[in-house]
């Protein structure tokens, strides 16, 4: 109890005060209880203990024999001999039925400070959600592509995703998705392999959501100067003929905390985010 308190003692001050959010909170006596009730440690163990970070030594050395699926993508991201109607058919026929709720992916960078405990947090009403946590060190975009054709089939065969989160660190007009590449307006025009990488994605987008699907940009402020927007605008050229929209909200706003409850149990994000840089308290001693 004594650890939980301290864990949520300035809990309710992650908002500044003059935010247009008002939470309510218990009282400090009950503050213990509630973080119990929430937080699943047995899961947290079992998390850690089969964590598996695509792209990297380990799971390369373990599947290096195996042929990537992505080679079977041309340059403009659909498989040979499949045209557009055909595919559409084949997603909707995946969809059927009133208990599918469309994918949602969600990639996290290991760059991201205690990204290992992002899939932890995610929302457990929502089935839908996706977690595909990289290396960032050694992952390479096929890694990242044919996990998340691997994940799809899993949740159904022949679905594709209507909404993306994508964490990762970056800044204003640019994102740092894998080491040494990161990707800006100027070297997604220049570099094949980031522009390949953002058409070949495209395929497992949605082509029946009747609105664009949404990727939104999380961890940093992409939209901080002009070039965010010329990056974005880039991006849905690339992608074409798929409908997309991209968002990089700050996570103070009306829009960020909606991307939040979008993905995050919103009381285990913040109490997340309020220790993410913590070096007085590891998260190991809530396990």
């Amino acid at each position: 109890a004594d650890i939980c308190e301290f864990l949520l003692a300035d809990d309710t001050n992650w908002f500044p005060k003059e935010n247009m959010f008002s939470f309510q909170t218990a009282t400090t006596t009950m503050q213990p209880l509630l973080f119990l009730l929430h937080f699943d440690f047995s899961t947290h163990r079992n998390f850690r203990k089969h964590l598996r970070m695509v792209g990297s030594r380990r799971i390369k050395a373990q599947s290096g024999d195996l042929q990537t699926s992505c080679g079977t993508l041309d340059e403009g991201g659909l498989v040979e001999g499949i045209d557009w109607e055909e595919e559409r058919e084949m997603e909707r026929l995946a969809c059927e039925g009133d208990d599918f709720i469309p994918p949602k992916i969600m990639l996290i960078s290991s760059k991201v400070p205690k990204a290992e405990y992002v899939p932890t947090i995610i929302r457990r009403d929502d089935p839908s959600i996706i977690p595909i946590l990289y290396d960032h060190e050694h992952a390479t975009f096929d890694d990242i592509l044919e996990e998340i054709e691997k994940k799809l089939t899993a949740y159904r065969r022949g679905s594709k995703f209507w909404r993306m989160l994508i964490f990762c660190q970056g800044g204003p007009g640019h994102l740092y998705l894998l080491k040494n590449k990161v990707a800006t307006f100027a070297k997604v025009e220049k570099e094949e392999d980031m522009s390949q990488f953002w058409r070949r994605l495209s395929r497992f987008m949605s082509k029946v959501n009747p609105e664009p699907n949404l990727i939104h940009i999380m961890g940093c402020y992409v939209l901080g100067n002009p070039n965010g927007e010329k990056l974005f605008q880039k991006l849905k050229n690339l992608m074409r003929p798929y409908s997309v929209e991209f968002e990089s909200p700050l996570e103070l706003s009306a829009q960020g905390k909606e991307m939040i409850e979008m993905y995050f149990d919103f009381r285990l994000y913040r109490l997340w985010k309020t220790r993410q840089h913590s070096k007085l308290l590891d998260y190991e001693d809530l396990l």
